[in-house]
């Protein structure tokens, strides 16, 4: 291995010779160069020499040579750094001079580049602030969950479905009306049905075997027809809401039997039955709190402008034809059968 030449003097070798050579300056620079570029002595940011240009200047000390030296360093592993010098540099000019074509490929392999997921899926798995939302009352006309809203569980209930007559829209607007003017303001139904069950919370992997044991069951019933007529104050077991509503007069005993058969589905599911003794009816209107009191008062009043119509008492008539089971945003329906 040749040693630093004396101190004070810079032992220079080709710039031109195919391995790598050294710059020896007494304590200042004992790197090892394959190639630098064009700058200034003064510039120390080059670090290699430029064999094909002929450059013969020392990047780190900023020496000038005054010898060349065919003599060659004979320092183990010389050679195989240089060589792996030589191909970094290679391949990163090659990388510069990529084909267009190459280029095109390779930016549509960045992940930045990669396709967004579809709103369907993202809307699968809402984040927290999300579930606040579902149950933020204000957002609900102030109605408040009887249970907690969690991932993966379906409010479900079983019903009569009722179909709204003209007539029937003209009384409720009239006996909101007549509760308004006396300082309970009602909100109307979405829609209006009768009630087989209770609402009762259904996991997501139950929905088809619940579903088709209802089927099983209520396919033995048959069609009938049930009316009501009086009018009625309901208040939920929570006592978060009171209903204005209107109980069947005929048509019990049918419904008990729909009932026996929806209770049989629930008992099968481990989940609430219906109520002991229940009070059939097609809920018209609600508000918020326990107004059921106040509420009451006005019943005798409201009852005379059912009973005392132009057309005479008015009589809500519901064909049982078609039973209904609702979970989460979900409708099933299931016919009976005909005489």
């Amino acid at each position: 291995m040749v040693g630093p030449e004396p101190r004070g003097k810079v032992r220079w070798t080709s710039c031109c010779s195919p391995t790598p050579r050294r710059c020896w300056t007494a304590g200042s620079c004992s790197r090892m160069w394959v190639s630098c570029s064009r700058r200034s002595p003064a510039d120390t940011s080059s670090r290699i020499w430029n064999t094909s240009w002929g450059c013969c200047c020392c990047a780190t000390c900023g020496a000038e040579p005054t010898s060349s030296s065919s003599e060659e360093d004979s320092e183990p592993g010389s050679e195989a750094r240089s060589r792996n010098s030589r191909r970094s540099v290679e391949e990163d000019e090659g990388t510069r001079d990529l084909p267009t074509k190459k280029k095109a490929r390779t930016e549509e392999l960045d992940p930045k580049t990669r396709l967004p997921l579809p709103g369907c899926l993202l809307s699968m798995f809402p984040d927290d602030d999300d579930e606040a939302l579902t149950e933020d009352s204000s957002l609900h006309g102030g109605r408040i969950r009887s249970f907690k809203h969690e991932r993966g569980n379906w409010a479900t209930y079983v019903y009569l479905p009722y179909p709204p007559e003209e007539e029937f829209e003209e009384l409720l607007e009239e006996l909101l009306s007549a509760l308004g003017a006396h300082g309970l303001m009602l909100t109307q139904q979405e829609e209006f049905h009768l009630s087989l069950s209770q609402t009762v919370v259904l996991r997501h992997h139950w929905i088809q075997p619940f579903t088709q044991s209802l089927q099983s069951g209520l396919s033995q019933c048959g069609r009938f027809a049930c009316s009501a007529a009086t009018l009625k104050v309901y208040c939920n077991a929570e006592r978060t809401r009171t209903f204005l509503g209107m109980e069947v007069s005929t048509g019990h005993a049918q419904l008990l039997d729909l009932v026996r058969v929806v209770d049989k589905t629930m008992i099968e599911f481990q989940l609430d039955t219906f109520y002991k003794e229940p009070s059939f009816h097609v809920s018209l209107a609600w508000c918020v709190g326990d107004q059921t009191e106040k509420m009451k008062e006005l019943l005798q009043e409201l009852q005379i402008m059912v009973d005392d119509r132009e057309e005479g008492p008015f009589l809500l008539r519901l064909d049982c034809v078609e039973v209904r089971c609702r979970t989460g945003n979900k409708t099933f329906r299931f016919s009976l059968k005909t005489s």
